[in-house]
């Protein structure tokens, strides 16, 4: 157990998968809420997911106390996630939402995550680190010249070398420094032609600034991404092999959103799927988004299934609550073909941008995983 009583986050333990609870309960639970708090952003990456929303003035938010009493009426909460946008950006965010949000989870005992870009000045995380169990960061780089075409792509306008030169500077050290204050910093890379050759060097990167954990995903086709080329499933295939020939094994890989299945006839596909069970210290996440998560937005209101793009909200705060969007959810069409569970597999099927990216025709409740080695009795989480 960590200082606040709770069990320390690991391959053995990750909360915000929803494999355990499918696998415990027969059906999945609402376990896990993420927060858009802003969409405001320093940066204009290349990739972002959220790109088309961003913009250059914070808008007014819905009443905390409607936030809050939304969370309370669920029961099966496990965890909490705040993105944006930069969430950090704008100040009163920070003390009237993010803050607030964070200590309410904190206080119920569910476990925290935060998205940032960690290139602002250190002294605007210190208050949200008492409530914090998972500092969650991009990078996609190996050198500032890296950050300047990746993080500002998408600007608009020209970004001066020194200017991009010095956040680059100021991410590292913030990685650097609360890495050695124990902070649990999860460094992601997204899978693009810009990264995949040198996913390796990244990952040495991220291994020596102290991140605990990599999280790999390969890119879609959202937002500001819509305009890049996808890597094709033999690229993918072979930038993972790559990343697990040269991993630094003390640091955890957590791979989501792949492509690759247990109920593939790819016998490529199937030895990837037994490699990345049987390494030690990698794990393969069941992607919450379609499984156990619903994402609030806290200036609208409206209540979505963040990677399932295609489907409209499924509610508002203000009338609904996030049992009922949940339902309304388990019963909507969009995700019926991909409401698939192969326990023997640790599966959970693919969420509906990797299925209309990759496999367009097929439909995965005909399929059948298989079975990797103790899957089915491994213990829940």
């Amino acid at each position: 157990m960590n200082a606040q009583g709770l069990r320390p986050l690991s391959p053995a333990y990750d909360p915000w998968d929803p494999f355990d609870t499918r696998l415990a309960e027969g059906e999945y639970r609402l376990t896990s809420v993420e927060f858009t708090v802003t969409t405001l952003c320093n940066l204009r990456c290349e990739h972002c997911a959220v790109g088309d929303t961003l913009t250059t003035r914070q808008a007014q938010a819905l009443p905390l106390d409607l936030l809050l009493r939304r969370l309370d009426e669920v029961p099966t909460l496990t965890t909490l996630s705040i993105t944006g946008g930069e969430p950090l950006l704008h100040r009163a965010t920070v003390e009237d939402y993010v803050v607030p949000l964070l200590r309410y989870a904190r206080q119920r005992g569910l476990r925290t995550q935060i998205n940032t870009n960690l290139t602002l000045d250190p002294a605007v995380y210190e208050p949200i680190l008492p409530y914090l169990d998972v500092l969650h960061i991009s990078f996609n780089y190996t050198s500032a010249d890296d950050f300047v075409a990746i993080a500002f792509d998408k600007a608009g306008h020209t970004v001066s070398p020194a200017h991009g030169r010095k956040l680059y500077e100021q991410l590292v050290s913030n990685i650097r420094d609360f890495a050695q204050r124990g902070v649990f910093v999860s460094a992601e890379t997204i899978l693009t032609e810009r990264t995949a050759h040198k996913i390796g060097a990244i990952h040495r990167l991220i291994a020596e600034l102290g991140c605990r954990r990599h999280e790999v995903h390969p890119l879609y086709p959202v937002d500001f991404a819509r305009t890049m080329r996808l890597l094709s499933l033999d690229e993918l295939r072979a930038a993972i092999h790559r990343l697990l020939d040269e991993r630094v094994p003390s640091v955890w890989i957590l791979f989501g959103t792949l492509p690759f299945f247990a109920c593939s006839d790819n016998p490529d596909d199937l030895a990837l799927i037994r490699r990345l069970h049987e390494t030690p210290n990698v794990t393969v996440r069941n992607d919450p988004d379609g499984r156990n998560r619903l994402n609030v937005s806290i200036f609208t209101g409206d209540i979505i299934v963040t990677d399932f793009g295609d489907v409209g909200p499924l509610g508002n705060i203000r009338t609904d609550s996030l049992v009922e969007a949940f339902a309304r959810w388990q019963e909507h069409p969009a995700g019926r073909r991909y409401r698939c569970f192969c326990p023997q597999s640790r599966c959970c099927g693919p969420n509906l941008l990797v299925a209309q990216s990759y496999y367009p025709d097929v439909d995965f409740t005909t399929r059948t995983g298989a079975p990797l080695a103790d899957a089915a009795s491994l213990p829940t989480r």
